[in-house]
């Protein structure tokens, strides 16, 4: 077993052999390379070592608990060990050993004030090397049946669970495209046959409404395209399908304002699910398992179904279902502390249950038999709840509501909610050198947005998430972000790395949303909030309408104690948004000295009304020194300051200081080879169009722990192409050449990484090949240039009229003679929804006139140029 964490404490070498008896064979553990960065804290200054050891906790896998707790005889369960804890008189602080190998639990553990520290002394948890805390249960006794499916008996007592995990790799619940048509009723759809009602358990089916921007002809589903929405099937009767209550009401129903049409009330997103509120697939039927890597719980038979994926022998492998939805459980706590733990295999079974996953924004849904109309409504309809936008939080596999908290050292991994949650009223918690990934939902959540205003037991203050490296999530609920922060104050989130996220990175806030109706952002107790030194890169991979920092809502009282986004280094968005985004209502919150670039649509979102007065002004924010490929100019803008900023011409060029103190400080950057592997997440939102014998094909990369290496998309028939990921990056699309024209095509899309191969995509809409026209694409419009002493940053809006086929790409003449080809996922998704957008072009002249021409690249060849004209600025 891979070196995890060494144990260092009294009587450790008897402990150490006793653990490793305990082993649960191929339960697969990290790879080496996090080290332990905080000691295990057995000995407290000044306490004689034989004192420290003898109030010290031993629990083992192997241990029993009829064991007094000694190195020597440890105890088993990690219950028994916080019932020891409490009955000890703290001489100094008192650790919990916990040995190597798999602690498993039946039910959460439960921590309550009596498990804090006392008279000036902490309660550590302590792991050692591959100490696992685990909610899983084995699945053994496999055997193979028809079609390459493998089934075995479910786990006695196991009554639902949504995850399955192979040798440590997530598996993907069956799905696939609803093999019928539906048109939607006021209670479900009617389906065009009685298919459904011939399955096993259609009651048992899962609706998903993917959501995202309309690239090409790929539709959009969902409750914004932020939004991941999941409702069950209730029942299947012939053709008649009804969704589960209150999910669907919750998703279907939303109020909209009478005198405001198309605004709903709650003002988040639309008032039912888009695109004739159709889902985008079925998930968790039998039926639908027919690729490698899928599997199902046949909770009437209690069986497991998996296809295997190459090279997996169910006979040997470590098979892992999550059976309980929380691993610890903590009200109240203070003065406590979890080191070198690794939290895997919980699930969460809302979203199995009629409540459904009816989705607002990060994780936050709306729920109850009358949710749609009255949760979080507050004065604006009769009967709303208060206060506004208080809608239910995802919860947190790891739940904690206490004062000094410490997280530490830590893998957070194979989760299936939130992965860390601290409750409203936390102050002073500690996250630090962590891993968060794999995780179905949000990595880490601080306090609520139920209490915009609170007495100090209620004001969550004083935390720090910082120096974590957060990736590959989330996985199932794909609206849900990296690290969100509701109401609080003093609250840092500084130099953690965030990557491979399909949604925004960081969000900060809440209750801006009245804006949209020219009403003022909730008031709420927030102030001095700092986001600072984070490197933030590849997010936004599956969803849009986000950032890489997004915040909502009022942020203090004045520019002094407003939120701090400073020192960040932000890149390579993949979804329409920002790199910081500052959305509804959101007041004095200054942007300073951050690095930017590569986002769709711009680096910097900040203008909207404040409505706190009569006076038309703007929210307060300050813009400042920061190091972007926007350009703009300082300003002004009734309160919108835009100060001393500085177009990058090339990321190289960034201030070397900034770089280098982003992410990770070089104590803790061993964790980035801390690694849980996973195979590909399932391409999403596949998109193409045709031209003359070729069908172009675009898709979203999804989150994913392991980058991929390459992408194969086959069209029906057979013909594929395989590009690496490197040229996607570039491009955002492939090309699969040698068709036929006249004949109809759809497309897939698989991901190949280190792991293995992923889950085919969906099918795309059905394309057909053609000469076309040869119309070409008209002049891009609202060209801007905006120059430095030696780059000019360049801004334009798509053309509105793309002749044949959509855009591809673009070129920028310079009038120096050089020409520029600009290619991007950007260049893709702008297209559609009119965006604008941004690029540099460097190795400019000081006070020299330049002339840049611009032409929109389509399947059929280069179109109407536009031009601009910029004189950059003298030395």
């Amino acid at each position: 077993m891979p070196r995890f964490f060494r144990l260092r404490s009294p009587g450790s070498r008897a402990f150490a052999a006793e653990s490793a008896r305990s082993r649960a064979p191929g339960v697969l553990l990290l790879t080496a390379g996090l080290t332990a960065l905080v000691t295990a804290g057995a000995l407290s200054a000044g306490v004689p070592a034989a004192q420290a050891a003898s109030q010290d906790v031993y629990v083992s896998p192997a241990g029993s608990d009829h064991a007094p707790g000694t190195a020597v005889r440890p105890v088993r369960t990690l219950e028994r060990a916080r019932d020891l804890a409490r009955s000890r008189r703290l001489t100094g602080d008192l650790t919990v050993h916990l040995a190597s190998g798999v602690h498993r639990l039946t039910r959460p553990l439960q921590l309550d004030a009596r498990d804090s520290g006392r008279d000036g002394h902490r309660i550590i948890w302590q792991g050692s090397s591959g100490t696992v805390i685990s909610g899983g249960r084995r699945v053994t006794g496999w055997r193979p049946g028809p079609n390459g499916v493998w089934s075995a008996p479910a786990p006695g007592g196991l009554g639902n669970t949504r995850q399955l995990y192979v040798d440590g790799v997530r598996a993907q619940r069956a799905g696939g495209k609803v093999p019928v048509t539906l048109t939607a009723t006021d209670t479900g759809y009617t389906a065009s046959a009685d298919t459904l009602a011939k399955w096993r358990n259609p009651g048992d089916v899962e609706f998903v409404y993917t959501a995202g921007e309309k690239l090409w002809n790929a539709e959009r589903y969902g409750l914004g395209q932020w939004t991941e929405p999941r409702c069950p099937v209730a029942s299947v009767s012939g053709t008649t399908v009804t969704m589960a209550q209150p999910c669907w009401d919750n998703s279907m129903k939303r109020v909209i304002f009478p005198d405001i049409p198309g605004r709903t009330v709650n003002m988040v997103g639309p008032g039912t699910l888009t695109n004739g509120s159709l889902p985008a697939y079925a998930e968790n039927a039998l039926e639908l398992l027919d690729q490698p890597g899928e599997w199902y719980l046949d909770r009437t038979r209690h069986r497991v179904y998996y296809k295997p994926r190459a090279g997996q022998d169910l006979r040997r492998a470590d098979v892992e279902v999550p059976a309980i939805e929380k691993l610890i459980d903590a009200s109240g706590i203070h003065d406590v502390a979890f080191r070198g733990l690794r939290f895997s295999y919980a699930t969460w079974l809302t979203p199995s249950s009629p409540e459904g996953f009816s989705e607002i924004q990060a994780g936050y849904t709306i729920t109850g038999t009358t949710g749609y109309a009255t949760q979080g409504l507050c004065q604006f309809v009769a009967g709303g709840t208060c206060p506004y936008a208080s809608w239910t939080k995802e919860p947190g596999n790891i739940s904690v509501t206490g004062e000094r908290v410490e997280f530490s050292d830590s893998v957070f991994a194979h989760l299936g909610a939130a992965g860390l949650e601290f409750g409203t009223g936390t102050k002073d918690a500690v996250v630090r050198g962590n891993v968060f990934t794999d995780i179905s939902g949000n990595g880490v959540e601080i306090g609520g947005v139920d209490k915009p205003q609170a007495d100090d037991a209620g004001t969550t203050r004083g935390n720090t998430v910082e120096d974590n490296h957060l990736y590959g999530l989330p996985r199932e609920f794909h609206g849900g972000v990296a690290i969100i922060n509701g109401y609080s104050q003093h609250d840092t989130i500084a130099h953690n790395q965030i990557d491979d996220v399909a949604y925004s990175a960081i969000s900060m806030g809440w209750g801006g949303w009245p804006d949209k109706i020219s009403k003022p952002a909730t008031p709420n107790l927030s102030h001095d909030n700092a986001v600072r030194d984070n490197l933030i890169f590849d997010y936004m991979q599956l969803l849009d309408d986000g950032g890489g920092i997004y915040t909502q809502g009022i942020t203090g009282t004045s520019i002094a104690d407003g939120e701090k986004v400073t020192g960040n280094v932000i890149h390579d968005q993949w979804g329409l948004g920002k790199n910081v985004y500052t959305d509804n209502g959101c007041t004095y919150e200054t942007i300073e000295g951050n690095v930017l670039y590569n986002a769709a649509y711009a680096n910097v979102a900040s203008r909207h009304t404040d409505y706190r007065d009569s006076l038309g002004n703007n929210d307060p924010t300050l813009i400042k020194g920061n190091y972007w490929q926007q350009g703009d100019p300082d300003s002004d803008n009734k309160g919108l300051v835009t100060q001393a900023n500085h177009i990058l011409s090339d990321p190289s060029k960034a201030p070397a200081d900034i770089v280098t103190n982003a992410g990770l400080e070089p104590k803790y950057r061993g964790i980035l080879g801390v690694r849980v592997p996973t195979a590909p997440e399932t391409p999403g939102r596949v998109a193409t169009f045709a031209a003359d014998g070729k069908v172009y094909v675009a898709w979203n990369p999804a989150s994913d722990g392991a980058a991929p290496t390459s992408y194969t998309a086959t069209a029906s028939g057979g013909k594929n192409v395989t590009i690496g990921a490197a040229d996607f990056r570039r491009t955002g699309y492939a090309v699969i050449d040698g068709l036929t024209n006249g004949t109809p095509y759809t497309v897939t899309v698989t991901a190949r990484g280190a792991s293995g191969v992923s889950v085919p995509s969906l099918p795309s809409a059905a394309v057909t090949p053609g000469s076309g026209t040869g119309a070409l694409a008209a002049a891009p419009t609202s060209l801007k240039a905006r120059a430095s002493a030696d780059a000019v940053a360049l801004q334009w809006t798509p053309p509105t009229v793309t002749g044949d086929t959509p855009v591809i790409g673009y070129t920028v003449s310079v009038s120096d003679g050089r020409t520029v080809a600009v290619h991007g996922r950007d260049t893709l998704i702008s297209q559609p929804t009119a965006k604008a957008l941004l690029r540099v072009v460097n190795g400019l002249q000081p006070g020299t006139k330049y002339t840049f021409t611009i032409a929109a690249v389509t399947a059929t060849g280069t179109g109407t140029p536009a031009s601009v004209t910029a004189t950059t600025q003298s030395n």
